[in-house]
């Protein structure tokens, strides 16, 4: 489980860095950007054999860890059957350590969301319109982000899906470190502010994609 959650955040890493080209198109940076920079990114990571093999592991990633999340959740409740006589509250572990099949069926749900919005119309139905850079043909997933995101209902799904993760990633982060051994009082304190980090600026710059968009920020 520590495994798979590390391999899905280095994912993340990646994924936050070639969305965030998008905000190339910011009046402050290139207003004639025009997704440019994000469409050639995501060019460049669809077309390359390589990064397809990568995605192959990436999904089988993402099988795994929501298979192992569902059967340790399942050990965990039949476990808790008999409970304490004292109830501690929040002072044996927070809620959302307790709450992580809840946050990962969310994110579950919000993956399946955001798959159908733009890998399949990008990657199996091909329907995205074409957008020429010199000799260079790519998908205007650029436009369709734009299209997608001025419907506030996705917005808001969209906002709530990325703070689900926040919470996932917070919890996740540090007790991954921990199963693998890292939770000594050398590096504890290093891991903890790292994983709060991540789980702060990741989810944040997610969410700022889809609130950008439609308000108009980019991607006019």
């Amino acid at each position: 489980m520590a495994l798979t959650g590390l391999f899905l955040v280095s994912f993340l890493v990646i994924h936050v860095g070639l969305n965030s080209c998008i905000f190339n198109d910011l009046a402050f940076f290139d207003p004639q950007d025009n997704g440019r920079m994000f469409n050639k990114a995501a060019h460049f990571m669809g077309s390359s054999v390589l990064i397809r093999i990568i995605e192959i592991g990436l999904f089988i990633g993402f099988i795994i860890h929501i298979v192992q999340g569902y059967v340790l959740e399942v050990q965990n409740q039949s476990r808790r059957r008999t409970g304490y006589k004292v109830k501690m509250g929040s002072r044996g572990s927070t809620w959302y350590s307790k709450s992580m099949g809840l946050l990962g069926t969310l994110l579950l749900f919000f993956l399946i969301m955001h798959i159908s919005h733009f890998w399949i119309p990008s990657r199996v139905t091909q329907e995205l319109a074409p957008v020429q850079y010199g000799d260079m043909e790519a998908h205007n997933l650029f436009a369709r982000m734009v299209d997608v995101f001025q419907n506030k209902w996705i917005v808001i799904l969209y906002v709530l899906g990325c703070i689900s993760l926040g919470w996932h990633l917070l919890h996740g982060f540090q007790s991954a470190f921990r199963t693998l051994g890292l939770h000594n009082k050398k590096y504890i304190g290093i891991v903890k502010a790292t994983g709060i980090a991540f789980s702060l600026i990741v989810p944040l710059l997610f969410a700022l994609m889809p609130v950008s968009m439609h308000f108009g920020w980019v991607g006019w």
